[in-house]
């Protein structure tokens, strides 16, 4: 199951308590699906949580059934309202005249309350909606064939507090998020609780592998370094000893040569730590750097 159908079936879970936003629900679902026209409604949908919603949601809002039902067993479920009587209802809900309209506009009177605006969204969101899954990437849209509706979709998401992204695609108006939270806060407004949690452990487990990531790199790259000074060094100790100025050194720097020759892979802090009486990191760091230095010049 992809991301979006789980989002879709936990949607889907939202009881039709009131009338009106049972009717803002619709209204969304008819702005966003294949056709609202004068002749005909038509919704298509893979999710069979939504298609077994939408005969509840429609009755609930408008009283009105079907004209026709999904076949069983088919892909892709198909709703359609044909007949005159029930169109009218339709239209009517939502102040429309069918002979007069050229293009669908959203009737903000019908979303004056705050929850009926949400209804809308998810509405809109179950029948024209997808959301990757956040595991892969960031992206919610909302695409609808209505340029009109569109543009005014957007300019009540960010009377609610969201700021959304618009495009064109394939003919279609597409209203779209990129951010995680502003996906998650959206889901979570519309009825997605799950969903927006889902996307936050996602989002969490993402910054926790780059975390980790970046500290193996950091420590790969640190422990090149060390080999790379290992080597200089052991090579200073080689030429030092073809010159016969080993015998010539102090104490300390005696006690560094006989370290680092018996342990060529261990680290600075582990050497500093052999010597007698131990040293600082530092201080042995300095002796090595010395042998480098005789070693040049």
């Amino acid at each position: 199951m992809s991301f979006s159908s789980q989002v879709k079936g936990e949607l889907c879970r939202t009881a039709l308590s009131r009338r009106c936003c049972a009717q803002a629900e619709a209204y969304g679902v008819l702005l966003y699906c294949n056709q609202f026209t004068a002749r005909q409604v038509r919704i298509t949908t893979e999710s069979a949580p939504f298609a077994a919603r939408l005969p509840a949601l429609f009755q609930k809002a408008f009283q009105v059934s079907f004209d026709r039902l999904p076949e069983a067993g088919a892909g892709k479920q198909i709703f359609s309202i044909t007949r005159p009587d029930k169109l009218s209802a339709l239209w009517s809900a939502f102040g429309y005249e069918p002979a007069g309209a050229l293009a669908h506009h959203i009737n903000f009177a019908v979303l004056e309350e705050e929850h009926c605006r949400l209804a809308f969204f998810r509405g809109a969101f179950l029948a024209g909606g997808s959301v990757t899954d956040p595991a892969k990437r960031y992206h919610l849209e909302l695409s609808t064939p209505h340029l009109s509706v569109s543009r005014e979709l957007r300019a009540l998401l960010l009377e609610a507090g969201f700021s959304p992204k618009e495009t064109t695609r394939k003919g279609n108006s597409v209203t779209y998020f990129k951010q995680s939270e502003a996906i998650e806060d959206f889901l979570t407004a519309i009825g997605a609780p799950l969903a927006a949690m889902e996307i936050m452990n996602a989002k969490a487990e993402k910054d926790l592998r780059g975390s980790v990531n970046r500290r193996v790199n950091c420590d790969a790259a640190n422990l090149d370094k060390a080999v790379d000074a290992a080597q200089v060094q052991l090579e200073a100790i080689a030429t030092l000893e073809e010159r016969g100025m080993l015998e010539e050194l102090p104490d300390k720097l005696k006690e560094a040569v006989d370290l680092r020759v018996a342990h060529p892979e261990f680290t600075l802090t582990q050497l500093a730590e052999l010597c007698n009486p131990p040293v600082s990191k530092s201080a042995f760091n300095h002796r090595l750097r010395k042998l480098v230095a005789l070693a040049k010049s």
